[in-house]
């Protein structure tokens, strides 16, 4: 394994564009700091990585949602060409004691944004604002299909090419629970099931998923298995993937699934035991021509530290790589129930193959032995020489990163949801106060 070296940046302005330097063997990075107002920080709500989404854009605005420190709702909206923010603090509330409950919101083709929130085995909650880019709303949505949406945890928005929107959300609890799939129709404003038990923890699990959806209309899916409540019973990492918005689909060889997908016919791409330090809920990406990249982290053996991985699919065949060199001596066990407090973040994987010959590959993550701060860490896919640099030199807390994928989607601009957050094991709270809410533009 090649060494990897940690580049800290200089510190910066809160707003305003400023270029940030280090060795001369990295480039410039022009980052800008947005701040919007102040967030609960007391545990993660406002930053677990399963956010789909925490900031969304189109071509003309941009939206930011949090839960206050009263815990309610805000939404935030601002012109693109524009650092002013418009701020808006809704009716909704929601369980800010409980990380999980986390907020997602999705602009959809015409830029209506649609919003779910506050859920831990609980009853769906959903609304749509009243006008196109506007910041009211209704009243919550007595249902969004009107079955399967009693015990709903992690609501997450997709936006396909032509406008829609795919929601995706479990049905169950944890170590118990399936995988459900709704479509909302542009033209009909209406929103319709098209999957309601597509992985099916058969009573006796559940699957934690990664998804997305490519420029080529394909939804890309990935997941762990739970065998219980407690995360140290996650194991393997496996895939599918739907090219006709999710009704039918297949594994990485193109052969068809018979649905539900279950842990007997599900494809393995890489074995992974329980009691390895693997994560749930991390990240998928695709390129442009439709190849999936799936980013994780766990421990190879019981005298290895937990490093990050990625696997990648190159001719008909999934290949793997380790990102991170970790020293063991920072290393701790992942174990236990609920929200953990966790020395690592969850990391973002980000593609850029705009130019001819070469894929660029980044992770994003917060690294405890890093003091927290947000790193960087890329490669070509040609060489998969890894280096790591510090992309925000501040403490961070116990934040997670999630970002504007229409923005890197659209012209390769990272914008990260920023927030210093606390977590303590399972629900329990920290002593801190609200903390700035923000977003920082990075061109990498």
């Amino acid at each position: 394994m090649k060494k990897r070296s940690i580049l800290i940046l200089i510190p910066f302005f809160l707003t305003g564009l400023i270029t940030l330097s280090a060795e001369s063997r990295r480039s410039e990075i022009d980052v800008r700091k947005l701040d919007i107002g102040l967030g609960w920080a007391q545990n993660s709500v406002n930053t677990p990585i399963f956010r789909k989404n925490s900031v969304i854009s189109d071509e003309q605005f941009q939206f930011v949602s949090y839960y206050d420190e009263e815990g309610y709702v805000v939404v935030a909206k601002r012109e693109l060409t524009s650092n002013d923010w418009n701020v808006e603090r809704t009716a909704f509330k929601g369980n800010v004691k409980d990380a999980h409950n986390s907020i997602s919101l999705m602009l959809d083709g015409e830029g209506y944004l649609h919003l779910s929130w506050d859920h831990h085995n609980s009853p769906l909650k959903y609304t749509r604002s009243t006008q196109a880019h506007g910041l009211e709303f209704p009243e919550e949505s007595p249902s969004m299909i009107g079955s399967n949406e009693k015990v709903v945890s992690y609501p997450e928005f997709y936006r396909f090419p032509d406008g829609d929107l795919l929601f995706a959300y479990r049905e169950g609890g944890s170590g118990n629970g399936n995988l459900l799939l709704n479509r909302y129709d542009l033209e009909s404003q209406t929103w319709s099931r098209i999957q309601t038990n597509l992985i099916d923890g058969q009573g006796l699990r559940n699957a934690y998923w990664q998804l997305c959806i490519d420029t080529n209309d394909t939804i890309h899916l990935s997941w762990v298995w739970r065998e219980s409540p407690n995360v140290s019973s996650n194991h393997d990492m496996s895939y599918a993937k739907s090219i006709d918005g999710g009704v039918s689909w297949q594994k990485s060889d193109g052969s068809s699934y018979s649905l539900p997908i279950n842990i007997e016919n599900a494809e393995v791409i890489h074995i992974i035991p329980q009691g390895s330090n693997l994560i749930n809920q991390t990240s998928i990406t695709a390129d442009s021509n439709g190849q999936p990249y799936i980013a994780t982290y766990y421990r190879e053996t019981e005298d290895a530290a937990t490093q990050y991985h990625l696997f990648y699919y190159r001719n008909n065949e999934w290949f793997h790589s380790i990102a991170t060199d970790r020293a063991l001596e920072s290393d701790f066990e992942l174990e236990g129930i609920g929200s953990r407090s966790i020395p690592i973040s969850r990391p973002q994987l980000l593609v850029n193959d705009t130019t001819p010959g070469q894929t660029q590959l980044y992770l994003i993550y917060r690294d405890e032995a890093h003091q927290n701060q947000v790193c960087l860490t890329q490669t070509n896919l040609d060489s998969l020489d890894w280096s790591t640099e510090v992309l925000y030199p501040e403490d961070m807390g116990r934040w997670e990163p999630s970002y504007d994928t229409y923005r890197w989607q659209t012209d390769k601009q990272l914008h990260l949801f920023l927030q210093s957050v606390g977590q303590g094991q399972a629900e329990t709270l920290e002593s801190i106060p609200p903390q700035k809410v923000s977003i920082l533009e990075c061109e990498l």
